[in-house]
């Protein structure tokens, strides 16, 4: 039976909590002895403050260390706040793509998933998405959470989601053992999937990572397939540069909406494109505050870099489901100041960073 929750945690996903308010009843809850998940139950003996009493703002997860590295071999049971008793409700346990390292970690229960995906499909609304079409994802599916997102998306924003399995982690060995022809033959046949499902199926939405958006557009029968029958496109994965945004808007793709999300498997969700941008704005990514905050940060320092000038994304996740602050990522991006009301940073301009925690940092097709 599921213990008694503070409603700020439960909130519709369109309502905005008092930030404050939000981390207080969350650290009651993540580190509550009834409710808390047994990693960071045991976690929190190590640590040199209390969360419970000294943690009461969003700025004070700062206090908190990145133990991301750490969910590489955590029991993901004891990922799961006590909470939510004997059926918590998960739907899936998700990885990291594994860019470096062995792969880290999440659970991601049900009424998290929920929220995330009302959330964005408010964001496909505002953007001009189409309800109820056909998609097509060329995506990956499991361990990876945009599988789930596409699924979610594809039938509780559209009516029928039709899919290309996509494995980047396949791509990405390729490329770094110097196999290039064979990961380009990979990424054509993934195409060549995309293709015949575009000539034989009604697709309105489009779900595509950049790399393989390019390569689709290199083919003239498959951009006059899309332009004839997709009404809208959502992009993620790696970032797409401004030229390239810029010529899918105005000249490849140019009755189609072009709509980009950026985020990542360890905070469960993505940031969305914001609304209102021009050709030639820079594509700024606002996140779902409170629950998935950015902030950018000099990669020597940690400390916030100005407005207008480029560090590394820093990511945390706070919701009834999940806790992990302070996920230092391997992308570089520009600090964007947020809208009204949104907590933490906005960012533009995403590209990995060379190197991260020593290891070259491969994108592929992803």
């Amino acid at each position: 039976m599921s213990r008694v929750v503070n409603p700020v945690l439960d909130l519709p996903f369109d309502a905005r909590p008092d930030p404050d308010e939000f981390i207080r009843a969350a650290m009651e809850w993540h580190f509550g002895p009834d409710t808390g998940s047994p990693y960071w139950l045991e976690r929190a003996k190590t640590l040199d403050f209390d969360p419970r009493s000294d943690v009461k703002s969003h700025d004070d997860l700062k206090l908190f260390p990145n133990v991301v590295n750490e969910l590489r071999e955590v029991r993901v049971q004891d990922l799961v706040p006590r909470g939510y008793g004997g059926a918590p409700g998960i739907v899936g346990v998700f990885e990291s793509g594994g860019t470096t390292g062995a792969p880290k970690r999440v659970v991601c229960l049900r009424d998290w998933l929920d929220r995330m995906v009302a959330w964005s499909n408010a964001n496909l609304d505002a953007h001009g998405f189409p309800r109820g079409a056909n998609w097509l994802g060329i995506t990956p599916t499991g361990p990876h959470i945009v599988g789930q997102l596409f699924a979610r998306s594809a039938a509780t924003h559209g009516s029928v989601g039709h899919t290309v399995d996509l494995d980047p982690r396949w791509v990405k060995r390729l490329i770094a053992e110097g196999a290039y022809e064979q990961a380009d033959a990979y990424a054509e046949h993934v195409i060549d999937q995309a293709a015949f499902v575009l000539r034989t199926q009604d697709i309105g939405v489009m779900a595509i990572t950049p790399p393989l958006l390019e390569r689709l557009a290199r083919r003239d029968e498959l951009v006059d397939l899309v332009n004839r029958k997709v009404r809208a496109i959502r992009w993620g994965g790696t970032q797409m540069d401004a030229d390239s945004r810029h010529l899918y808007r105005t000249e490849v793709f140019p009755e189609v909406t072009l709509y980009g999300h950026y985020g990542s498997t360890m905070i469960l969700g993505i940031a969305g494109q914001r609304l209102g941008l021009t050709d030639d704005d820079p594509c700024v990514f606002d996140t779902f505050s409170p629950y998935i905050t950015f902030s950018v940060v000099n990669p020597e320092t940690k400390r916030l870099v100005p407005y207008g000038e480029r560090g590394q994304v820093v990511m945390n996740h706070v919701s009834k489901a999940l806790f992990l602050p302070n996920n230092l990522e391997r992308d570089l991006a520009v600090r964007v100041e947020p809208l009204p009301g949104q907590v933490g940073d906005a960012v533009a301009d995403i590209a990995p960073v060379a190197r991260f925690e020593d290891e070259a940092v491969i994108e592929g097709v992803y």
